[in-house]
């Protein structure tokens, strides 16, 4: 299952089963190993169940084992073992030509130096000859080198863009396929436990083919949704059919071949383990706290295991350091003293710290990890007068003044120990050895990754990052915005491939019932031209995410509009482009007059006549959208005229997207009295039924009423024509 950042993988494994013991018998454990998992997979997320099998047979434990071992040169990729030796071939080039240039630059500097004379000797005449005889041999020489230098120079630049383009290669290949030196691997373990009711000896499961699941978590994968709107064409608009689908780019470090791929809607790294459980809260009684499970606090006594280990391996100190008082609280100190594990520094300067603070370590030991107060001896390790009290690491050595250790600076008391995660896992648990002080005799959990995994994982992130398929007229919705308010999962009718090699796969998931009506939409006061529209309902039973739809209307492409999300039974327009074959006129008159007592009101008559004309051979719905003015006046009083047909006023607010070429210019949206979608004051609405070659003639109009001083802003005269 592929979520907007991450995806969930679920493995498949068969095998015959050896001999298990019951639960009654004490036997051992059976494990059985699967590979295969890619390296980047996280090991907390990794689950095990039983598909099929004897009954009582369970997955008592999981658990990822990583290795990594080097691969010679006979198991490389053909591509790793080409891009090796285009790289070897390159500097060897360089190599070439840094050394024809070098024996450019000496030629260049040959010169005639003559001898020094003596004193008494005559001037000697210049050896002309020689002279020239050298100049042609440097010229001659320079020629040559020079024309081996721009050849080389082409073989270089042949050999660079070789090897940037086998390293591209290499780059946007699959995942899957490892091309290093070394080979990372990673096994699951699942440790199976076998019923009672089995037909081996003594009442085990043997020779029994069982099937097992194996659920992992990994990151690099994404998807985003993309949908294709099929229409029969023109006149039968009725007829369209939704389909959905979903461009996913997958850098997992496997490829998914033939697989059941379900897309989500939902955060991958969301908690959804629910609200967290609330105690009561009781005032003036004690509340007392409920033990962890599977926990118990260290034994006290951990540092006299160590103390002959200290006296044989501990270095002795050459010179013995002068004597520093230590400010050891008694609280952190065992009972028995140790000597310093590191010799103390001679020839001046402060001498080092016998055991280092919890609290100024770079990898200070956790409180999970931490022995109990009842650990220490009390009165053990008083401090001189005048010492300031401190407190040292959980587990630290005493630092006395016989050891050379140094004054502690004062620092706070690290929290009580409490169990953690990490510590439940007893199987990953390991012992910190002896020479760990402030860890050692404890247990702590194992690593869980290391740099090459993290490396892997964050290349493996930057998919999620990476720029849409191109070209592409609408950018690219994403997931975790376009669902909304819902998460839906979305599984694909066949199975598919997809590459781990980073780059974008469109995939076909499902068809989508929907309902489809074909209408018109105008709006004349702003735009002569007709627009064509699709309203689509969505009749099934799951919500749609947004996406830009590809529109085809009888086979042939039309445009990519944006399709918004959509819940089931909700219905949204959608454009599909001008219809020139309705045409539209719209003719305005107004007329000023005065009324009331001594013509002191001033009335503004506007008729407006709408034409339409259907040229197309088959009957249309055309809506027409007017609108009438709004006055925030109360001495301003509109009337409406009787408008034939009768106009409505609409129910809500217009759709504001509905395909390219609207009425602002081509941006896909019509303008509806022009606010551009949304809900508009004032707005009328025709719906006329045109017969193919009918026209008709819709008529309306209202009459504004302006009191004596009174003037629109603007002008009394603001009707236009539309362009």
């Amino acid at each position: 299952m592929v979520h907007p950042v991450g995806a969930v993988c679920v493995r498949r494994a068969r095998c015959v089963l050896p001999p298990l013991s019951p639960p009654s018998a004490a036997g051992t454990a059976v494990r059985i190993l699967v590979e295969g998992v890619p390296v980047t997979a996280y090991g907390n997320s990794l689950r095990g169940r039983v598909v099929s099998g004897p009954p009582g047979l369970r997955v008592t434990d999981t658990r990822l084992e990583r290795a990594a071992v080097p691969r010679p040169d006979g198991e490389l990729p053909r591509l790793r073992l080409e891009l090796e030796e285009a790289e070897n071939r390159r500097e060897d080039l360089r190599v070439r030509r840094d050394g024809i240039r070098a024996e450019i630059a000496e030629v260049a500097g040959l010169r005639a130096v003559p001898p020094r004379p003596r004193r008494g000797d005559p001037p000697r005449r210049a050896p002309v000859e020689s002279l020239l005889a050298l100049a042609d041999f440097v010229d001659d020489r320079l020629a040559l080198l020079h024309e081996r230098l721009r050849s080389v120079e082409e073989e270089v630049r042949d050999a660079e863009h070789e090897a940037d383009v086998l390293a591209v290669r290499s780059r946007d290949a699959s995942s899957a396929l490892s091309t290093g030196r070394t080979r990372e691997s990673v096994t699951t373990v699942l440790t199976l436990d076998g019923g009672g009711d089995g037909n081996g000896p003594d009442g085990g499961v043997s020779g029994v083919e069982a099937e097992f699941e194996i659920e992992y978590h990994v990151p690099g994968a994404t998807w985003s949704p993309v949908h294709h709107l099929r229409l029969g064409g023109a006149d039968t608009a009725r007829d369209g059919t939704l389909v959905l689908r979903a461009h996913v780019a997958q850098r997992t470090g496997e490829d998914w071949r033939g697989v059941r791929l379900a897309l989500s809607t939902a955060d991958l790294s969301r908690f959804t383990g629910g609200a967290p459980r609330l105690r009561s809260l009781r005032i003036g009684r004690r509340r007392e706290e409920p033990e962890a499970r599977g926990w118990r606090e260290p034994p006290p006594g951990l540092e006299e295991l160590f103390s002959g280990y200290d006296a044989a391996v501990a270095p002795r100190p050459h010179a013995p350091a002068p004597p520093v008082e230590a400010a050891v609280s008694a609280a952190a100190a065992p009972a028995s003293p140790t000597p310093a594990a590191t010799p103390p520094r001679t020839g001046g300067g402060v001498p080092p710290v016998a055991m280092p603070l919890a609290g100024t370590l770079p990898h200070a030991p956790d409180a999970s990890t931490a022995p109990s107060p009842a650990a220490v001896t009390p009165g053990a390790g008083r401090v001189g007068p005048g010492a300031e009290r401190g407190f040292a690491g959980y587990g630290a050595p005493r630092a006395t003044a016989a050891s050379g250790g140094s004054v502690l600076p004062e620092a706070t008391s690290p929290p009580p120990p409490v169990p953690s995660t990490g510590m439940l896992d007893y199987s990953r648990l390991e012992l910190a050895g002896p020479d760990e002080p402030g860890r050692r005799g404890r247990l702590r959990p194992a690593p869980e990754v290391t740099d090459a995994d993290t490396a892997e994982r964050r290349r493996a992130e930057a998919v999620a990052r990476w720029a849409p398929p191109a070209p592409t007229v609408l950018p690219m919705a994403d997931v975790r915005h376009s669902a909304g308010s819902f998460h839906r999962r979305y599984d694909t009718a066949a199975p598919v491939d997809v590459v781990a090699d980073g780059a974008w796969h469109t995939v076909p998931v499902c068809d989508v019932p929907v309902e489809t009506v074909p209408e018109y939409v105008c709006v004349p006061s702003v735009d002569r031209t007709v627009y064509g529209t699709v309203l689509l309902t969505n009749t099934s039973h799951h919500a749609l995410p947004a996406g830009p739809a590809d529109i085809t209307v009888g086979g042939e492409f039309l445009l990519t509009a944006p399709l918004p999300a959509l819940a089931p039974g909700e219905r949204r327009r959608v454009g599909i482009g001008a219809a020139e074959s309705v045409r539209v006129a719209r003719r305005a008159r107004v007329r000023e007059s005065t009324a009331g007592l001594r013509g002191g009101t001033t009335v503004l008559d506007h008729t407006v006549e709408v034409e339409l004309v259907n040229h197309f051979p088959h009957r249309v719905t055309v809506e027409v959208r007017e609108r009438v003015p709004v006055s925030t006046e109360k001495e301003v009083r509109i009337e409406e005229h009787r408008a034939t047909p009768p106009w409505a006023v609409p129910n809500g607010p217009f759709d504001g997207d509905v395909g390219d070429g609207g009425g602002d210019g081509g941006d896909g949206s019509v303008d509806g009295g022009g606010d551009g979608g949304g809900l508009v004051r004032g707005a009328r609405v025709w719906r006329v039924e045109l017969d193919p070659g009918r026209t008709t003639v819709l008529r309306g109009g209202y009459e504004i009423r302006i009191p004596g001083g009174k003037a629109l802003i603007g002008g009394n005269h603001r009707e236009r024509e539309a362009p």
